[in-house]
């Protein structure tokens, strides 16, 4: 084949998102050839490519020829189920690939498969990313956030592909090159556990509204619109508002989401991150009760019968009781519990980033971070913009939560935040989410902690041994011989 004739670029792996990615890339005007097992899936996406707008996609139905059809240096995309999947794809492709070639993984990979898969391709010539890619379908077709890492080399020579690919915001494409490593699928899967944490809250903020507040999908989906105008302004409380406008057609009574049942499904990046903070120590509270959340919402028959059996013993259900409340107030405190509640789930997420960059000396640049999450992902929203700066302000800053701006707006929000919670617990409506950020919120502004008694306990059964607030070094105190002489 000519050279002229040959794609730039290849993507192997046309389920919704690689169908997407495949068709974004092609619209911005960089041919592409695409492959898929199965395939139909081929046939799918060139006549996609043919609707819409015969795009310079190009479909090859074996592995071979799919290589094949790629101008030299190759850079091939997949977009397989992580796990055996990819090796496979891999195993497949590499066969017939040369050294200098590249293979990009875009799925929700685990960093460490990454870190294999490059030391595996390294030893065949081949260069390798692990790219997280955030958006949903939506964002693939249009302009995902996009997080490579590992050869900086393989970086650059698709550098100009994925800038004009991914979304655009005011300060450049949202892309950066990561860093090392499994970096770029670490950072995306941070990147999902406070999405997790996000949803949570707004999850949880419905839930107060509608069963304390006794608020109506029409007024859920005003209110929801009016956030997305303030500093609640982003994706997901846009399409939250979306979600309570639209009604159920199959009954053609009431609201949709009052008919889908509420056990919430994951994939496995959430746990991954609670991991990943518990093996660090990084204290991840607002997203451990999210992912809490989801297995509490899983026991949708033990909860359904622990219902009925509390109810018999004389538990009444205060949230079938709203009484007087002041909705208007209610409204404006959960709008604030919310922005607090969220600020700490990113701070969290932050920190967590931090720590295994420090571990693994990936060096990663947390304010660019927040600004290729600015757009195309499923967490950009409007204050990302400021989480941006705080970095820039203070690359070493110890906590988004002590930024001066942030510090400030925690303050001023904090007491409608307690009398949501408050609420909330009063009335037996549970909010996790909120209570971990507030908690996580009140441990971290105070100098001293309950923990000195926690200390002496684990000196006393165990010879932990403790440090003292007057004098350096190790302590250790017989407390049963002298507690037996204190009671003389």
């Amino acid at each position: 084949m000519e050279s002229a004739a040959l794609s730039q670029i290849g993507l192997a792996g046309l389920a919704v998102m690689g169908q997407n990615l495949a068709l974004n890339i092609a619209e911005k005007g960089f041919p592409i050839s695409v492959y898929n097992r199965t395939t139909s899936k081929v046939d799918e996406t060139l006549d996609r490519a043919h609707r819409e707008g015969n795009l310079p996609l190009f479909g090859q139905y074996n592995p071979r020829d799919f290589v094949l059809s790629i101008q030299k240096p190759r850079s091939i995309i997949i977009l397989v189920k992580a796990g055996a999947p990819v090796d496979q794809t891999i195993s497949a492709l590499a066969a017939h690939m040369e050294p200098g070639d590249t293979i990009i993984d875009g799925g929700n990979e685990w960093y460490e498969n990454t870190e294999r898969r490059i030391l595996e391709a390294s030893n065949q010539g081949l260069l390798y990313l692990g790219m997280g890619v955030s958006g949903g379908e939506d964002g693939a077709r249009n302009g995902p956030s996009l997080m490579p890492g590992g050869s900086h080399e393989a970086y650059l020579n698709i550098r100009n592909i994925l800038e004009k690919v991914a979304a655009q915001v005011d300060d450049g494409p949202c892309v950066t090159y990561i860093g090392e490593g499994g970096s770029g699928n670490f950072v995306k899967m941070v990147h999902n556990g406070i999405e997790y944490g996000d949803m949570q809250l707004i999850s949880e903020a419905y839930d107060v509204l509608k069963n304390v507040g006794g608020l109506g999908n029409d007024e859920l989906a005003g209110i929801f619109e009016e956030w997305n105008r303030g500093e609640l302004e982003s994706f997901l409380i846009e399409i939250t508002s979306d979600i309570f406008r639209v009604k159920d057609e199959e009954t053609g009574n009431g609201g949709l989401v009052d008919k889908i049942l509420d056990k919430t499904g994951m994939k496995g990046t959430g746990k991954w991150t609670v991991q990943q903070a518990a093996e660090l120590s990084i204290a991840a509270p607002t997203i451990a009760a999210s992912l809490d959340g989801r297995y509490m919402s899983g026991l949708k028959e033990e909860r359904e019968a622990a219902s009925e059996i509390f109810r018999k013993e004389g538990l009444k259900e205060e949230i079938n009781n709203v009484g007087v409340v002041d909705k208007k107030r209610l409204i404006d405190d959960v709008r604030q519990a919310l922005y607090a509640s969220k600020i700490c789930s990113y701070a969290q997420g932050m920190n967590l980033l931090r720590a295994k960059s420090v571990e693994k000396g990936w060096n990663l640049n947390l304010g660019e971070l927040a600004r290729i999450w600015k757009g195309g992902c499923i967490i950009r929203a409007v204050f990302l913009d400021r989480i941006k700066q705080a970095y820039q302000r203070n690359p070493v800053l110890a906590n988004l939560l002590v930024d001066p701006e942030f510090a400030r707006e925690m303050v001023q929000r904090q007491a409608a935040w307690r009398r949501v919670v408050g609420l909330a617990i009063q009335k037996g409506v549970s909010v996790p989410g909120m209570s971990a950020s507030l908690q996580y919120f009140d441990t971290y502004r105070r100098g001293r902690l309950p923990a000195n008694l926690v200390q002496a306990q684990r000196d006393y059964f165990g010879a932990h041994t403790y440090e003292r607030i007057d004098r350096p070094g190790s302590f250790h105190t017989e407390w049963s011989k002298l507690a037996r002489k204190a009671r003389l």
